[in-house]
């Protein structure tokens, strides 16, 4: 079983986490509609990617409810 030696103080111990923060995304802009969107992602609101539209995106959806009774 492992025993520590010496006690690690909180400022040791914050020290060696400091390189453990989360970092803010940098968004680019969609060179198709000029939306924000995550880089290397595909366009969340025009479905592009790379100048190309890779989903296609509809205006609605359609959806019956007939099964529901």
């Amino acid at each position: 079983m492992a025993v520590q030696q010496n006690k690690v103080s909180k400022s040791r111990r914050n020290n060696r986490r400091a390189h453990d923060a989360l970092v803010a995304v940098n968004p680019n802009e969609c060179s198709n509609c000029g939306e924000l969107k995550r880089p290397h992602h595909v366009c969340p609101s025009c479905g592009h990617y790379d100048d190309r539209e890779v989903v296609a995106m509809t205006d609605d959806a359609d959806f019956d409810d007939e099964d529901a009774a």
